[in-house]
């Protein structure tokens, strides 16, 4: 069985950092690609970052020269430095695994969320 635990996720002050974590457990071959999203009260979740297999990374506006995504592929677990943290950053943060093998086949998971909550 599959799952996803994220972790790093808190209260913290307009400006402040925080570092979100997220591990992937279970028998897995392989992770084609982790990413972030967020989803703020009475909004869609949106896309924060991805990193892919071959090391490409990508963000949202939002996140760009604030956020940093790094994974350890050896170990299924990706992380998302956030620096300079603004109120509107506020959310629920998810983990998503895209194409994650399994002896049972592939197919996408999400983690249950971590509350970032960022006071002005």
């Amino acid at each position: 069985q599959v799952q996803l635990v994220e972790s790093g996720g808190g209260l913290v002050e307009s400006g402040g950092s925080l570092k979100l974590s997220c591990l992937a457990s279970g028998t897995i071959f392989s992770i084609s690609q982790m990413s972030w999203y967020r989803q703020a009260p009475g909004k869609e979740r949106e896309f924060v970052a991805k990193a892919a297999r071959n090391n490409r990374t990508e963000y949202a506006d939002t996140a760009k020269d604030r956020f940093t995504i790094s994974r350890d592929y050896s170990k299924h677990t990706v992380s998302l430095q956030m620096n300079s943290l603004k109120p509107e950053d506020t959310a629920v943060y998810f983990c998503k695994a895209n194409r994650l093998a399994t002896p049972q086949g592939v197919s996408d998971y999400w983690g249950q969320g971590t509350q970032v909550t960022v006071s002005s």
